[in-house]
C-alpha cells in the first residue's frame, strides 16, 4: 500500500509539472475591483471573463459600463494601459402605448407577468405587438433602473441603466434594444398592422405616413413594411426637426437621455384613464 500511495503520489506530482497552466495573479485583483454583477453588459459572461480579457489587453477597461470611471481607473492604472473610451448603451423601450392610449380586447386576469399574459392569446392588448405593463423587464432590472409608470409602461433611468440586457431577453415581445446614447432619433412603436387599424389601436402607433422618411436627410429614414426605421449608420442628424410632423408622436427625439419629447403635429394627449375595451 506504501509503495501503491508512492506511485500515485509521483505520478500527480508529474501530472501536475506537465499540466500546470500559468495564470496572471492580477486578474484576481482585477476581478476585485469589477463589480462582480456578472451582468454580460460587456458581452463577457461574466466579470472573471472581462478581467482575463483586460489582463490580456485584449479590451480596455472602460468596457465595463457597470464599473464608476474611478474603478476604471484604478484598473486602468494598475495594469499601466490607458482606461479607453466606450460609448455608453442604454435599454430603449419600442413602445409608447401605456393604458391611456392604447385599447383592450381583453382584460388578464392571470399570473402577473408579461411572459405568462403573452401566452394567453398574446395578452390581451388590441395592438399585439405592444408593451403589456406587467413589470417582467422591472423585475429583473438588478440596478434599479426600469420602472412603470402610472399608464403601466416601463421608463429607463439612463443614469443607472447599464445595458446588461436582462430587458431585453425577459421582454415577450421583443420591445427593448441596447442603443448607444447618441442614437437620439427613436421610433416609439413595432407596429405590424395597416396605418388606420394601428391608430384604431393606440392613439400614439406609428401609421407609416412617410413624413419623417421626406423630411430625413436621404436615406436616414425608410418605411419597412408598417413601420417608420431610422438607419443609424447613414444617421449623422442633430437636430429634432425631422419629427416635427409626425402625427401621432410615434417618432420621439431624445432630448436628454431621460427625456424624450415629440414634435409640433403630434396629437396632445390629455386622458390620464384607462381606456376602455374595444366592442
Amino acid at each position: 500500500m506504501a509503495l501503491l500511495g508512492s506511485a500515485l503520489a509521483s505520478l500527480l506530482a508529474l501530472a501536475n509539472r506537465k499540466l500546470y497552466v500559468f495564470e496572471d495573479p492580477r486578474i484576481d485583483t482585477v476581478e476585485e475591483l469589477l463589480p462582480k454583477s456578472n451582468c454580460g453588459a460587456c458581452g463577457l459572461p461574466g466579470c472573471r471573463g472581462f478581467a482575463e480579457k483586460v489582463v490580456a489587453g485584449e479590451i480596455e477597461p472602460a468596457r465595463c459600463t457597470v464599473c464608476s470611471p474611478q474603478q476604471r481607473q484604478a484598473i486602468a492604472d494598475l495594469l499601466g494601459v490607458a482606461a479607453g473610451e466606450a460609448e455608453k448603451r442604454v435599454a430603449r423601450l419600442a413602445c409608447a402605448g401605456g393604458r391611456h392610449v392604447a385599447y383592450l380586447r381583453a382584460r388578464y386576469a392571470g399570473h402577473r407577468s408579461c411572459r405568462a399574459a403573452a401566452v394567453v392569446a398574446g395578452g390581451g392588448k388590441e395592438c399585439a405587438w405592444g408593451c403589456l405593463g406587467l413589470g417582467d423587464c422591472e423585475a429583473v432590472c438588478t440596478f434599479d433602473a426600469l420602472h412603470l409608470d402610472a399608464h403601466g409602461l416601463p421608463h429607463v433611468n439612463a443614469d443607472k441603466c447599464t445595458a446588461c440586457n436582462d430587458c431585453v431577453e425577459v421582454c415577450p415581445k421583443g420591445l427593448f434594444s441596447l442603443e448607444p446614447i447618441h442614437h437620439r432619433l427613436w421610433v416609439a412603436c413595432k407596429n405590424q398592422a395597416d396605418g388606420e387599424a394601428a391608430e384604431r389601436a393606440c392613439e400614439v402607433a406609428c401609421t407609416a405616413c412617410g413624413k419623417c422618411v421626406a423630411d430625413a436627410p436621404p436615406g436616414v429614414m425608410r418605411l419597412a413594411g408598417q413601420l417608420a426605421e431610422v438607419r443609424y449608420e447613414l444617421n449623422a442628424w442633430t437636430s429634432p426637426a425631422i419629427i416635427q410632423r409626425c402625427p401621432t408622436g410615434a417618432i420621439v427625439w431624445f432630448e436628454t437621455p431621460n427625456r424624450a419629447i415629440k414634435g409640433a403635429a403630434a396629437k396632445k394627449i390629455l386622458r390620464q384613464d384607462p381606456l376602455p375595451l374595444l366592442d
